[in-house]
């Protein structure tokens, strides 16, 4: 029997396109359906958290996830991502080395927000390092007539941030954390402020007017909710 996206607890966004709010820091996962294949957005804060997406995942697609993109190296949306063994993982240019060389500070930073701290150590010593780096567009075909874009269109949030965009009835764009709808977007000690606005400019121009934009925390927004965020992310930072 079909099981729907609702029956999963997860929001449809497009026809085999979907995303879920994980509890905790209301991270967004996505999913994208194409031909005995599925593309999994960001992998979630913890192993368990990450098993739990992917059988989720696979029961909506009726078959093992096959891709896993994560949209930038922070600890609730790729300390899941050992629990996808087996797919192929894609990550901007850069990212791999903070998943590789930095396993420490994601660790104390996962505790810091809440992680217990044996979820963050067991998470921390199984990496799981992309091996499809992304430094400018890359057309992925999941097969059947579906085909993603993924855009390292930072750096922004982080010095390397990767959006992903699914052409369809309409377009829907996998924002992480350069897009925030849930609270006020969050500049840490690896944000690059003065150039976060001009990598929502190159967003909008990839997603479009009419596209939905799915924010790493919250709920989806339209174009011009990430244009007046990009305005006042330049305010703050004073750039133009």
């Amino acid at each position: 029997m079909t099981v729907t996206w609702e029956e999963r607890g997860w929001e449809r966004l497009a026809t085999g396109v979907g995303r879920c709010r994980l509890p905790g820091w209301d991270c967004t996962a996505g999913l994208v359906l194409g031909a005995d294949t599925a593309l999994m957005v960001d992998a979630g804060s913890s192993l368990a958290e990450g098993a739990r997406l992917r059988a989720a995942a696979e029961e909506l697609a009726g078959g093992r996830v096959t891709h896993l993109a994560l949209t930038h190296a922070h600890f609730d949306h790729v300390f899941g991502a050992a629990a996808f063994a087996g797919a192929a993982v894609y990550a901007a240019v850069g990212a791999e080395a903070v998943l590789a060389g930095e396993r420490d500070a994601l660790r104390h930073d996962a505790v810091h927000h809440g992680l217990p701290a044996a979820d963050a150590e067991e998470a921390a010593l199984a990496p799981v390092p992309p091996r499809h780096l992304v430094s400018g567009e890359r057309t992925l075909d999941l097969g059947g007539g579906r085909q993603v874009l993924l855009a390292n269109v930072g750096p922004g949030h982080t010095a390397h941030d990767l959006v992903v965009l699914v052409p369809g009835e309409r377009e829907v764009v996998f924002c992480g954390d350069l897009v925030e709808e849930s609270g006020e977007p969050q500049a840490g000690p690896d944000a690059v402020p003065s150039r976060w606005p001009a990598a929502l400019d190159r967003l909008l121009a990839l997603g479009g007017e009419d596209a939905l934009y799915v924010p790493g925390h919250g709920a989806v927004v339209d174009a011009a909710f990430v244009r007046r965020q990009r305005d006042a992310l330049a305010a703050r930072f004073g750039v133009s």
